[in-house]
């Protein structure tokens, strides 16, 4: 079971939840998908640098506390890395030695029933017209490694609250944030192989085609038929 909202947790949220409440309209739907008996991941679409307080609003509300994986550098940061710490946040350190603690805290975390909130896709999508992109595996290797269930959750609306890239808020008038979360993703058949390359990239595809169709879904438009990925680049943009 989890380990619930702890006192830091709830005194953030009595801070934010009024603000974004302000700016935005909620059009949620999906809540019973997510679990209330065992530890998860939810995996996101990224589009704006509002995503995380959408996203985490969504989740709060409905009793999960989300804990995000979030750059290193936020850490250092003297005031916001402590807040951070103290909100049981998950530091990431790209293209270090310490590249598997994220994957070790998240496993502790998961262990004891809390959940994890992730953007696969590591940073905001560069894709033209805002739809996911190739994406990393991490959350598929934690899904994997232990065991436990994916929830996609696809937004959108939060590019109008503050525009791809963009620090500028606009606030008002009140934005409609959709959000939907979906049923888990069926990864049955790349559990209990060796976890290697192949198997991550297959998993986590499967993962961000699942979120893909649900974003088509939500904006009422077919997305390319390949997904914009960051190292070839070679979509026509």
């Amino acid at each position: 079971m989890a380990t619930g909202i702890t006192r830091c947790y709830r005194a953030v949220a009595c801070v934010l939840r009024p603000i974004v409440s302000a700016m935005t309209r909620k059009d949620w739907h999906g809540k019973e998908n997510l679990p209330r008996d065992t530890g998860f991941i939810a995996v996101s679409n990224h589009v704006s640098y509002a995503d995380p307080i959408t996203f985490a609003h969504f989740l709060y509300n409905n009793g999960h506390p989300p804990r995000f994986l979030a750059k290193s550098s936020l850490f250092d940061i003297p005031i916001a890395g402590r807040l951070l710490r103290n909100l049981d946040q998950i530091p990431v350190y790209r293209g270090t030695k310490r590249a598997r603690d994220a994957l070790d805290m998240g496993a502790t975390v998961l262990d004891r029933g809390d959940m994890i909130a992730v953007f696969p896709e590591g940073t905001l999508t560069k894709d033209p017209q805002m739809w996911p992109m190739v994406a990393r595996t991490g959350a598929a290797r934690m899904a994997l490694e232990q065991n436990v269930p994916v929830i996609p959750v696809a937004q959108w609306g939060a590019d109008k609250l503050l525009s791809p890239y963009s620090k500028t808020l606009k606030p008002f008038p009140r934005k409609t944030i959709t959000v939907i979360a979906g049923p888990p993703v069926d990864l049955d058949e790349f559990r209990g192989q060796p976890i290697d390359s192949v198997l991550l990239r297959a998993a986590t595809n499967k993962i961000m085609a699942t979120l893909t169709s649900m974003l088509e879904d939500i904006r009422g438009e077919s997305a390319p038929a390949e997904p914009f990925n960051m190292r070839d680049r070679k979509r026509d943009q």
